[in-house]
């Protein structure tokens, strides 16, 4: 650790409010007892009052608890915190070597009973996340930069539809982190518009040096939103989808990100959702199949035939 570092891990050891030897601290953060020594000397000389006891029970500790500071944390807030970098690291956090410093020095900088305490919270806990996409993780650091120093970027981009990737530049406006997937907001200068682009989809990438300035009170997160669900100009096109069956399959399809947002009405047998007819035959179908028998729909008609094609698809492609 650096200088500053080590001087901060002691001055956490002395506000545990316990007295602490010069030795404690030396084999606690593995260092050299005169270089304890010349830390707590160089904390005294800027001003920390540190207290000095001599004799068989001496030791050092700090007056009247000097420090009250947001970045001393107490258990349930380092709890907090720790809990929450399992979360992001766990979701495909690309940072995940600051993370791990910062959440280390976090349980550094807690005394014995701090350490029990958070192991308890710990305890019982666990998060499984989806699987690592390590070859994105580069892209996401460049992507960062570029977003916070506002330079295009040179893509290779690999649609779905297209064989072969695509170069184009590109002004990224912000990140995304959406159903276990990244993106990125960006104006893309191929297409004149801004668009949505999935990162692992990214081949190459390269750092411009031309700047550019994103409109303004724009937001990557509406603008991403707004595109994953149709909007209701035309109110003609939405209707009513009524579904029946169990509570805990209905609840299941409430909480959906696609018909969670047109949900109208829930009754403990029923679900009542105002959908656009053509995303709903598009998509809905394939949401409902793996329910089985634990959901019906009862409107509208059409799509209870476009459920019945559907079948019909899958038993002409299964069929031998």
């Amino acid at each position: 650790m650096s200088r500053l570092d080590n001087m901060m891990a002691i001055l956490w050891m002395l506000n545990s409010g316990r007295k602490i030897t010069a030795k404690q601290i030396s084999e606690k953060l593995e260092m050299n007892i005169r270089t304890v020594y010349r830390y707590i000397d160089s904390l005294c000389a800027s001003g920390v009052p540190i207290i000095s006891d001599t004799g068989h029970h001496g030791g050092y500790t700090l007056l009247n608890h000097f420090i009250k500071s947001p970045l001393l944390f107490d258990v349930e807030e380092k709890t907090t915190l720790l809990h929450a970098a399992v979360f992001a690291k766990e979701a495909g956090y690309f940072l995940g070597e600051a993370l791990d410093s910062a959440t280390s020095k976090l349980m550094m900088h807690s005394n014995q009973e701090q350490e029990s305490m958070i192991k308890q919270h710990f305890e019982g806990i666990e998060v499984i996340g989806p699987l690592e996409k390590p070859t994105i993780v580069p892209i996401l650091r460049k992507l960062e930069q570029s977003v916070l120093n506002k330079l295009s970027v040179e893509v290779d981009y690999h649609t779905s539809h297209e064989e072969q990737p695509k170069r184009r530049i590109v002004d990224p406006y912000g990140m995304i982190y959406w159903n276990t997937n990244w993106y990125v907001i960006a104006f893309c200068h191929l297409r004149n518009e801004i668009r949505s682009f999935r990162v692992e989809r990214i081949i190459r990438i390269h750092q411009t040096e031309i700047t550019f300035n994103p409109p303004l009170h724009f937001s990557a997160s509406e603008f991403f939103t707004r595109n994953l669900l149709p909007e209701a100009d035309n109110s003609e096109s939405f209707i009513s989808m009524v579904l029946a069956g169990k509570t805990s399959t209905l609840d299941s399809l409430c909480q959906h990100w696609f018909l969670g947002n047109h949900l109208q009405e829930r009754t403990s047998k029923e679900a009542i959702f105002l959908i656009d007819q053509e995303h709903m035959h598009k998509y809905v179908p394939s949401l409902l199949l793996p329910y089985g028998r634990s959901v019906q729909v009862l409107e509208p008609l059409s799509l209870k035939h476009k459920l019945v094609e559907v079948l019909y698809d899958l038993i002409d492609y299964y069929q031998v």
